[in-house]
C-alpha cells in the first residue's frame, strides 16, 4: 500500500530494479491501474531500460465502488495530490529513497500527472502523457516545469486535437510524438513497445541518477 497522504493509502506495485536511474509512477486514473495490462507491460519496458516503476491506483477500493466514481475520476486536483504523494513517498523511502521521480500518465491519469507537476513541481522531474487527457489540467498546464512529452496515436482523431491543444498551453519543455496507425487504447504490442522506447528514453533523459553524484563525492541536498 502507498501512503499518499496522512490519512489515505492506495494499492501499488514497486520495482526498482539495481542501479535504477529513477523511478516512474504509473497511472490510469480511475480504473485500477494495477490491473491494465497495458500499463504493466509499460512498467515491464521501463525496468528492462533501468528505470524504477511504482504501478498505483489513485483511488482507494472503497472509492472505486462506491457510486460517486464518476464524480471522481474527473477530480484531477484530488489525483493529483495524490500522485504527488505517492512521490513524496517514493523519494524518501525504501529502495527508491533518493533517486529522480517521473510521471506516466494513461486515460484521466495524464491530467492527474500535468497537474501533480504542476501543484509539487518539487517532486517530479519528467511527465509522459500516452493517449491521454491532458486537457483534464486545464488552467495548471501553463504551471508545469517539468520536460513534458504528450504520445498520441495517428488514428485517434479526438485525440489528436486534445493533445494539440494542450501542447500549446505547455510552458515547459516539451515534444509530442505521433505513433502512426495507433488508436486511443494503443492496442498492438509493437505500439506499446514504441511508446515505452520513446517514454524510457524522455524519463533516462530528464531524470538521470542522484546517487551517482554521492559516489562521486559530490553532496545532494534532501530531498524537500
Amino acid at each position: 500500500m502507498v501512503p499518499v497522504d496522512d490519512a489515505v493509502l492506495v494499492r501499488g506495485r514497486l520495482a526498482v530494479p539495481s542501479g535504477a536511474r529513477g523511478v516512474v509512477v504509473l497511472a490510469r486514473g480511475s480504473d485500477s491501474s494495477l490491473q491494465s495490462p497495458r500499463l504493466a507491460q509499460t512498467a515491464r519496458l521501463f525496468q528492462a531500460m533501468g528505470l524504477g516503476t511504482l504501478l498505483m491506483d489513485l483511488l482507494t477500493r472503497e472509492e472505486m465502488e462506491e457510486r460517486r466514481t464518476r464524480q471522481l475520476r474527473f477530480n484531477v486536483g484530488l489525483l493529483g495530490m495524490r500522485m504527488a504523494g505517492a512521490a513524496r513517498w517514493l523519494r524518501r523511502e525504501g529502495p527508491s529513497a533518493g533517486l529522480n521521480v517521473g510521471y506516466f500518465g494513461a486515460h484521466t491519469g495524464a491530467g492527474a500527472a500535468l497537474a501533480a507537476a504542476a501543484f509539487r513541481p518539487d517532486q517530479v522531474e519528467a511527465v509522459v502523457s500516452r493517449g491521454g487527457r491532458p486537457d483534464l489540467a486545464g488552467a495548471v498546464l501553463p504551471k508545469v516545469q517539468a520536460p513534458t512529452l504528450l504520445l498520441v496515436g495517428g488514428a485517434d482523431t479526438l485525440g489528436l486535437d486534445i493533445n494539440r491543444r494542450a501542447y500549446e498551453a505547455l510552458r515547459a519543455d516539451k515534444r509530442m510524438d505521433i505513433i502512426p496507425g495507433a488508436t486511443h487504447h494503443f492496442q498492438e504490442d509493437s505500439e506499446l513497445e514504441q511508446v515505452a522506447e520513446l517514454a524510457g528514453e524522455w524519463f533516462l533523459q530528464h531524470l538521470g541518477d542522484p546517487r551517482e553524484a554521492r559516489e562521486d563525492g559530490t553532496e545532494e541536498a534532501a530531498p524537500p
